[in-house]
């Protein structure tokens, strides 16, 4: 008997996409900052309280944005995470600025809040907590601790649309903060995202740098006759089959969160036992963290095991997957930053994780079977 084939990840159409796509279409406008683009950005200025939510083609570009509106240039230092994906330390190495890597905590993988003060010099610029896997920082010791240095703080919450930390949305915490609805995220537009504008000050610099550096947004508005150069910029903007696509899934961005949820709860459930016996462990959420489910993974004891697991899920078709290569590890990384202190828990967890397949309709057989795979590699190993 064949056994089942699970992937690591399915993109998902879970309302009225088709509808709104071919709708785009026939407005005839495809270019961005449309109807269905000013949609996606009402619903984040709503649901983060944001004084400007702007849509871009990706995470990426958004964080480039914010690094602009950061100010950062050579000279500067960024402190964030080690682990974390590349584009957290290009866009601010893009302007000149050095990214200064913290250690994360054991327990959620987030840059851990106690060491960040050492790493702080009188370069630093700003702080860019990533919220792993969904999950928060600890943000009121980092903007304590960015109150009294005067640093500013950039959220990378590209995992972490729908979660909060203390009733507060993620990403409505600091200056600014970018958002990811690339297809691997929960709510997706296949490519895209948006930076969320907290600084109001912030606000009117934000539409320019989005529109290639011009004050466009205020002549379509009627506020200027004619539209010129202001400021640095490029094209970040989104087309509107992008916008229409992704407005589709934030209608329904709840009922994503609530199935993500219930999976992420049964595989937490078939998985205790295997924690019990020592094998491995499971996500740890803290008190006053509502995550979205983003992802499930599993750390075993030691990162020599994870080979073993690997090739076990992979012979039983299931396709589950490490994750980031520390940056201070990496050629870019040791070129363009500077560790602070020791990233012991970084190097570790890095060799020990493994993503396992999770996205919204998944079944109970597919998730059964990971689990079931899981304990073919656990009874090998004991």
């Amino acid at each position: 008997m064949t056994a089942m084939r699970v992937p690591f990840n399915k993109p998902h159409v879970v309302g009225r996409e088709l509808e709104y796509i071919r709708q785009a279409v026939l407005n005839r406008h495809l270019s961005g900052n449309g109807s269905f683009t000013k949609q996606c950005q009402g619903w984040i200025e709503a649901r983060l309280g944001c004084a400007r939510a702007l849509l871009t083609h990706s995470c990426t570009a958004a964080l480039e944005m914010a690094a602009l509106l950061a100010g950062v240039g050579p000279g500067d230092e960024v402190i964030m995470p080690s682990f974390t994906f590349v584009s957290t330390a290009n866009a601010f190495v893009l302007r000149g600025a050095r990214p200064v890597f913290v250690d994360v905590r054991p327990d959620t993988l987030n840059l851990d809040e106690s060491k960040v003060e050492a790493a702080i010099t009188e370069r630093t610029r700003a702080i860019v907590p990533v919220h792993y896997a969904g999950v928060a920082c600890e943000m009121d010791v980092i903007a304590g601790i960015a109150s009294r240095h005067r640093v500013l703080i950039v959220e990378d919450a590209a995992q972490a649309v729908m979660s909060t930390y203390k009733g507060r949305p993620l990403g409505s915490i600091g200056q600014a903060a970018a958002l990811s609805f690339h297809e691997t995220k929960n709510v997706m537009a296949g490519e895209g995202g948006a930076l969320a504008v907290n600084a109001p000050e912030w606000g009117e610099r934000a539409e320019i740098l989005w529109e290639k550096g011009t004050n466009r947004t205020q002549f379509a508005r009627g506020m200027i006759d004619k539209y010129t150069w202001i400021d640095l910029g490029s094209s970040y903007l989104p087309s509107e089959i992008s916008a229409a696509f992704l407005w589709a899934q934030l209608e329904e961005a709840a009922a994503i969160t609530d199935k993500r949820l219930a999976l992420w709860r049964r595989y937490h459930q078939l998985l205790a036992p295997f924690e019990e016996a020592g094998v491995l462990r499971r996500p740890i959420v803290p008190e006053g963290c509502v995550h979205n489910a983003h992802m499930y993974y599993v750390l075993v004891a030691e990162p020599s095991q994870r080979a073993g697991l690997l090739a076990t899920l992979d012979g039983q078709g299931i396709n589950a997957v490490s994750h980031y290569v520390p940056l201070h590890a990496s050629p870019a990384g040791r070129r363009f930053g500077r560790v602070s202190g020791s990233l012991d828990v970084t190097e570790r967890v890095a060799g020990q994780l493994l993503r396992l397949p999770l996205w919204f309709d998944m079944t109970e057989d597919e998730l059964s079977a990971v689990t079931a795979a899981i304990g073919l590699w656990a009874v090998s190993t004991t």
